[in-house]
């Protein structure tokens, strides 16, 4: 049982969408500009459950832009994605955001047009919301892994390619974590150790495993789940894992690894030091169970939505009238490519196609339980995200895992994968979230009314 909801702090605070600097090739490196909301590359932001966060963003980049707040259960007219719920944030100009998280874990936050360029330059933020440990721990550290596009001079190479956009995306050349190829940390012996795991690379899979140390697992995409010993678990793009470790004894160290490398890379080395903590069997407790609404499956409505290759141009079968604000969209070469090479359900969001968009994926209604029906019809891993949901992954044909909650789950292919939600109101994207898969055409939008 959770302790009662907690009287929430008001958390106005500004985020400014501007070129910095950072040496992503090592101290001695030359200087790359990247793109953050922070001083720091992917700043982490803490609230209560109960807080509420007015987030103001200022753009100083020279293009329109947005703060998407991944996996958060947010007002629909909170949810950042340009045109769509709400207008770009234009060079010079201002957007606030306001909402209570309805839920404890850890999030992030991103754009939603040229996601490739944006993010890949770093446009990137994590929130992350605390209130469901029974028990606190010794250490709670974030490592977000994200690869980088970089020549040897520091300077970009370009972030997507026609290769990369057909199949499995295109992967950066110099592989880091928090923005540092070699991450490492001091930590408490025999202490607990939170890790806080997110994958927000535009297209890498990891895997990951923990040598030298206990570990178990205590959440997904921020959702608690009962423990379970960590052996690997697999991240796509977007993808989040929450998991504790205890720490063995001063002086040793224990490694986060990504085990889908050619080799094992670590993404994370983590030291021992002496602290007040003595050996202890190590048996976690269960987080507070969210509040997230759970479908009713008996009475669920099923709906099939096959990923796959694009057939063409002749998908894009529905006109919008030219004042509805979706068309805008259309004219925005930031949202579009000038090719497509993926679909839902043989539909691809469009491309050079200037005057014609795909209607709403599905027309759903609010307050009522879903099962999709998930299938990949293509030879790639595709990490599929639904906007403002949580929904539980019921069954999966090619993986052996537990039920559990999500916001994006891993497609493999020629898998099936059902999952369940309650339709919250509005205008929802629902895409790949390889980032050249959803800008080449594998996103649509599903509407809940």
């Amino acid at each position: 049982m959770r302790p009662p909801f907690p009287v929430g702090r008001r958390h106005e605070l500004t985020f400014t969408a501007a070129e910095r600097e950072a040496r992503l090739l090592g101290p001695a490196g030359p200087v790359s500009r990247i793109w953050t909301y922070t001083d720091e590359p992917f700043g982490v932001t803490r609230l209560r459950l109960g807080d509420t966060l007015q987030a103001r963003l200022v753009n100083r980049l020279p293009e329109h832009t947005s703060m998407h707040w991944h996996g958060i259960r947010v007002p629909n007219s909170q949810d950042g994605v340009q045109y769509l719920t709400q207008p770009p944030v234009e060079p010079g100009e201002s957007f606030t955001y306001e909402f209570t998280p309805p839920d404890t874990g850890t999030f992030f936050f991103h754009p939603h047009c040229n996601e490739t360029g944006q993010v890949g330059r770093g446009l990137a933020g994590i929130l992350i919301v605390e209130g469901e440990e029974q028990e606190p721990s010794h250490a709670d550290i974030v490592l977000a892994n994200k690869d980088w596009r970089l020549a040897d001079d520091g300077s970009w190479l370009p972030f997507d390619t026609p290769e990369g956009a057909s199949r499995a995306g295109t992967f950066g050349t110099v592989r880091a974590v928090n923005g540092m190829q070699a991450f490492s940390a001091d930590v408490p012996a025999h202490g607990d150790i939170r890790l806080r795991i997110l994958n927000l690379d535009a297209s890498r899979m990891i895997e990951v495993g923990v040598e030298g140390a206990e570990a178990y697992v205590i959440a997904t995409d921020g959702n608690p789940v009962e423990p379970f010993p960590l052996h690997t678990w697999r991240l796509g793009a977007a993808m989040r894992l929450d998991v504790l470790v205890r720490a063995p004894a001063a002086g040793r160290t224990f490694q986060v690894l990504d085990y889908f490398s050619a080799e094992p890379w670590p993404l994370a080395t983590l030291k021992t030091v002496e602290a007040s903590l003595r050996p202890r069997p190590f048996s976690p407790k269960p987080l507070y169970a969210s509040l997230v609404p759970r479908a009713d499956l008996k009475n669920a409505e099923r709906m099939s939505f096959a990923f796959s290759a694009a057939t063409g141009a002749a998908n894009f079968v529905q006109a919008v009238a030219q004042d509805d604000p979706l068309s805008k969209v259309l004219l925005d070469s930031l949202c579009v490519q000038d090719s497509t090479f993926w679909a839902i359900n043989k539909v691809s969001w469009p491309n050079a196609d200037h005057r014609r968009m795909p209607p709403p994926l599905a027309m759903l209604q609010a307050g009522k339980s879903y099962v999709f029906e998930l299938m990949n019809a293509t030879p790639h891993p595709h990490p599929i995200h639904l906007h403002g949901h949580m929904f539980e992954v019921l069954s999966a044909s090619r993986s052996d895992v537990p039920r559990f909650m999500a916001d994006t789950v891993l497609l493999h292919p020629k898998e099936r994968i059902e999952i369940a939600f309650v339709a919250e109101r509005g205008d929802w994207m629902f895409h790949c979230h390889i980032l050249e898969h959803l800008e080449f055409g594998m996103m649509g939008y599903v509407r809940v009314v």
